[in-house]
């Protein structure tokens, strides 16, 4: 006959004797280990931001998230020297003129697979040309030379027309383009490249640049204006009346 308390005793003292390194890994490998959650964190949107959204505009990289944007005017590298749009970084533009500028890049890209468009400006609110207006120290007669007059409304305060060059991937640089963004002087005009050419003030390489620039941007439905390289227009002062509203 067994001795039962006997036996007791012998497993009481198996189960409660320490565990071999082995079998404590072996164990450990067997346990279910739960994930550990992650929240991921947004930055909150600015209440600039928010009416842009409301008033119908998207943003450019939700289009086409390859296109780089430095907002000059959310920076004090600009003509003014200030920053106007806070915290505002994202570009907003019309929809249909997105549209276009997406185009344009993969134009761009077609051709030249490690070049990309950066832009500089897109829609700049009413209440935002209103301060810089106000801040231009010039006389109200010279000051439409630099600046739309808020009351009417200039084609970036209707988000469409855009300020961009172009971005070297391979450099990680800009094209030089002969000039700084916001350069108020001819090296920077269209106009006149044929004549800063001759004085030496740009070269040709700052000219083909541009022509890259100009070739993506016309081709995609954007006109340009004589004074500034980096500037191009989805459509007339009259057609942007027509089609959209001022953006506040």
């Amino acid at each position: 006959m067994r001795n039962w308390a006997l036996i007791g005793i012998a497993l009481a003292f198996a189960c409660s004797a320490p565990k071999s390194d082995q079998e404590t890994f072996s164990e450990l490998q067997r346990e279910e280990i739960a994930p550990i959650a992650t929240v991921e964190k947004t930055a909150p949107i600015s209440s600039l931001e928010q009416k842009l959204i409301d008033q119908g505009l998207v943003d450019i990289q939700t289009v086409d998230p390859s296109i780089r944007v430095e907002l000059k005017y959310s920076t004090e590298d600009n003509f003014f020297g200030q920053d106007v749009y806070g915290e505002l970084t994202r570009c907003y533009l019309q929809p249909e003129v997105a549209q276009r500028v997406k185009s344009a890049n993969e134009a761009l890209q077609r051709e030249f697979p490690h070049l990309t468009l950066l832009i500089y400006d897109g829609v700049r609110p009413q209440s935002v040309q209103q301060i810089l207006w106000d801040s231009l120290d010039k006389p109200d007669s010279i000051k439409p030379l630099y600046v739309a007059d808020p009351k009417i409304g200039g084609l970036h305060n209707f988000g469409v027309a855009v300020d961009l060059t172009i971005f070297d991937t391979q450099a990680d640089s800009v094209l030089d383009m002969g000039t700084t963004y916001d350069y108020f002087g001819y090296p920077a005009y269209p106009d006149r490249e044929k004549q800063m050419l001759a004085e030496g003030k740009i070269t040709q390489t700052h000219i083909a640049n541009r022509e890259i620039l100009r070739k993506v941007m016309k081709g995609a439905g954007f006109t340009g204006i004589g004074s500034e390289w980096w500037h191009f227009n989805a459509f007339s002062r009259k057609e942007a009346g027509e089609k959209f509203s001022l953006i506040k």
